[in-house]
């Protein structure tokens, strides 16, 4: 009966994502009916020309980097909850996020230190990705040091937390000697963004968040094992070191490619896992991983869905869209008389 009731779930849920995702195409600037938008996909020519570029040069990749996005934060946050067992714990525990922001920090705001050396040619499409990318592998490599030199796993997680401290600080030095137009720039990329991937960016990303997600539907026996403590972990036979390890690249790679293509975006990682829990009422990863997934896709269209201004051509930052609704759902959760992580 429960297996059932499981299955009901899923399935729901992925009706509902299927939805939000023509609903989330629809919306805009320009409303476009959503039989348009299916004829767009198939191919079928039958819709307006300028519709079918809006749909497949604007919208179908910018929905499809929401799922991608809103999947993959929400399970590297689950990823940080159970190695910590820690209900505050969000993928961006690490500084890994803290590192990509340095890595733009200095592309964008490092021209006036630098001499404009930087920026001579102007930040292309592919500069700010790779920037960030650097920095944020600039930090994995230093944690995945620091991760085989320390036992403690928490200790890990405070010195996650002052690597980040650490990169925030460098940024406001670089801000404070910048021009004001390049600490704009820098602060629309900090806003996150998801409308901003062409398709040969999107098809780099799908396929680094693809082998983030393989591999780690091959540690659910090692995270179900960390709920119950490292101890009873080693008396399963699991080697603590390696799956550690695992687990902190696996969320370092998918946390920095989503910061790197998309800017930090607040909440998803920290809340999805919880509603997860409360909504299957289990902590086995077989069935929460997939529905963080699913969760973190739904929120993060509906997120986008209200950040777009339906008929107006402004578009709210989707961090204060996250923000707004994340941080009454996190108060909520720990109000709560209920415990919040199983």
């Amino acid at each position: 009966m429960e297996q059932k009731s499981f299955k009901k779930h899923f399935i729901v849920l992925s009706i509902v994502l299927v939805i939000l995702f023509f609903v989330n195409v629809s919306l805009g600037s320009v409303a476009i009916p959503i039989d348009d938008i299916v004829n767009t996909i198939i191919g079928n020519s039958s819709s307006k020309e300028s519709w079918q570029t809006i749909i497949l040069n604007f919208r179908l990749p910018k929905a499809i980097t929401a799922i991608l996005v809103g999947s993959g934060l929400s399970i590297c946050g689950l990823l940080m909850q159970t190695l910590f067992r820690n209900p505050l714990a969000g993928p961006f525990v690490l500084g890994i996020s803290s590192g990509a922001s340095l890595g733009v920090a200095i592309l964008v705001l490092g021209s006036s230190l630098f001499g404009g050396l930087l920026l001579t040619s102007g930040v292309s499409n592919w500069s700010l990705p790779i920037a960030a990318s650097l920095g944020a592998f600039l930090v994995l490599f230093a944690v995945i040091i620091t991760a085989n030199t320390i036992r403690n796993t928490m200790s890990i997680l405070i010195i996650g937390l002052m690597f980040g401290s650490l990169t925030s600080s460098v940024i406001s030095v670089l801000a404070y000697f910048s021009e004001a137009e390049r600490i704009q720039q820098y602060l629309f990329w900090s806003f996150g963004s998801l409308g901003n991937l062409t398709w040969s960016e999107l098809s780099v990303f799908g396929l680094l968040y693809s082998i983030g997600i393989l591999a780690t539907l091959l540690l659910i026996k090692p995270l179900n094992s960390f709920l119950l403590g490292e101890d009873y972990a080693k008396s399963l036979g699991i080697n603590i070191k390696k799956n550690r390890n695992l687990i902190l690249l696996i969320t370092s790679i998918l946390t920095g490619v989503i910061t790197a293509f998309s800017g930090p975006i607040a909440f998803i990682g920290l809340v999805v896992p919880h509603i997860a829990r409360l909504l299957f009422s289990s902590a086995n990863h077989k069935i929460l991983l997939p529905a963080v997934g699913i969760l973190g896709a739904i929120i993060l269209l509906i997120s986008d869905s209200i950040a777009q201004l339906p008929t107006s051509e402004f578009s709210l930052p989707i961090n204060a869209i996250t923000s707004l609704f994340g941080a009454p759902i996190v108060i909520w959760l720990l109000v709560r008389k209920k415990r919040m992580y199983v």
